[in-house]
């Protein structure tokens, strides 16, 4: 959890980030945060890591809340070539981005070409 704080801090395009959740168990922990990047659009992110589970949803909206893309592997879409990760954009869509820092990379070159 500590490496996916650093990597928040170090982005050149989150302005601000606030923990809104966070559980540790002995083998497991949940976290969800919100992030507002600099041209004020809102990413929030959550995750349960287990020994057995990896489960996630990022979700990144525009100032005004309208959705932009969610990430998740909810495995609700089994026809996916990438099932049980999958995207919303707003259209039903394979994924192949599917980890905190690799999403949040794409972001960062998506803006860059905005």
């Amino acid at each position: 959890m500590l490496k996916k704080l650093n990597f928040i801090e170090k982005s050149k395009i989150v302005k601000s980030y606030e923990i809104l959740d966070f559980k540790q168990g002995k083998d497991f922990y949940y976290i969800k945060i919100k992030l507002v990047f600099t041209d004020e659009s809102e990413f929030y992110v959550r995750e349960f890591i287990s020994e057995k589970d990896y489960l996630y949803s990022y979700h990144w909206q525009n100032k005004d809340g309208k959705l932009r893309i969610r990430w998740d592997n909810a495995p609700h879409h089994k026809d996916m070539k990438t099932f049980p990760h999958h995207k919303h954009s707003p259209k039903l869509e394979e994924s192949t981005e599917i980890g905190f820092e690799e999403i949040l990379l794409f972001i960062e070159e998506k803006m860059k070409k905005e």
